[in-house]
């Protein structure tokens, strides 16, 4: 059995990665346990931190309130982004990293200058072609204008990068057509990247409360964000039950990132060790 070695540094760094911890997943910890005490207790001089008589009264009264709806918006929204902004990007990062063909790099530098293009300077022209379309207050007004986000089809392109030509070369020869080289051969080795970009997309569109914001009218069409801050709105010293709806809308966040994880980790730690 192979010995870990003890050493000062590693012992420094436990311990402040454990208070680094414990930094960051506090206020987690104080929105769980907030979301389960009463008024009383959260508005008293002296903070409880532990909840002694822990009570479900807030989420039976987020319930009231059509939370739930709110969360299934949340989730179709961001989940309807991830898998079509993964499926376009890596299309396009394959297309942009092993095809060649007139106007590439013009169009590869196009995507460059789009990352750097704040959302609000498009937020007009966006808000009119949603209106023509008929689309402004449903869920396409906020999902389709996340497919076409520069940064997944940048990041697909270079991970793309890594596929070696001589694969697709002899997928080539062998008979397989576009479509089976890039399922069967490009697929398979840029599967990483896709769940890095299934991460971001769908932190990207679950954050993205001033899309949201502007596109959707509807009491019934809100997302959790929105919800949570027309709630806030009308019951701004109700913090239990605003707590008891930031609990709700954190539990999608942390189960993408845990099934997602592993890709997540394969995919940073390719992209720092590339070239």
């Amino acid at each position: 059995m192979r010995k870990i070695k003890v050493t000062p540094y590693k012992i420094l760094a436990g311990v402040i990665l454990a208070v680094l911890a414990v930094f960051f997943l506090f206020p987690l910890y104080w929105i769980l346990t907030g979301s389960v005490k009463t008024a009383a207790v959260i508005n008293d001089a002296v903070p409880q931190w532990f909840p002694m008589s822990p009570t479900m009264d807030n989420y039976e009264r987020l319930f009231d309130n059509p939370a739930l709806l709110w969360l299934f918006n949340s989730v179709a929204m961001a989940v309807l982004s991830m898998i079509l902004t993964c499926v376009t990007a890596a299309m396009a990062g394959y297309a942009l990293a092993k095809k060649r063909f007139i106007g590439r790099t013009i169009l590869f530098s196009i995507f460059i200058c789009a990352m750097a293009l704040p959302k609000q300077v498009i937020l007009i022209p966006l808000l009119r072609e949603m209106s023509f379309l008929h689309l402004h207050d449903t869920m396409w007004a906020v999902i389709l204008p996340t497919v076409g986000w520069p940064f997944g089809v940048f990041l697909m392109k270079q991970f793309s990068e890594n596929i070696p030509g001589e694969l697709l070369e002899a997928a080539r020869i062998d008979g397989a057509g576009e479509a089976r080289t890039f399922t069967e051969i490009a697929l398979p080795i840029i599967k990483p990247g896709i769940g890095a970009l299934a991460i971001f997309t769908f932190i990207n569109c679950w954050n993205d409360y001033f899309l949201q914001l502007i596109m959707l009218n509807s009491r019934t069409k809100l997302t959790i964000s929105l919800g949570i801050a027309k709630l806030q709105a009308e019951m701004s010293t109700d913090f239990g039950l605003i707590m008891a709806g930031a609990a709700l809308a954190a539990v999608p966040i942390i189960t993408i990132f845990l099934l997602f994880q592993k890709y997540f980790t394969r995919g940073i730690t390719m992209g720092a060790v590339k070239g």
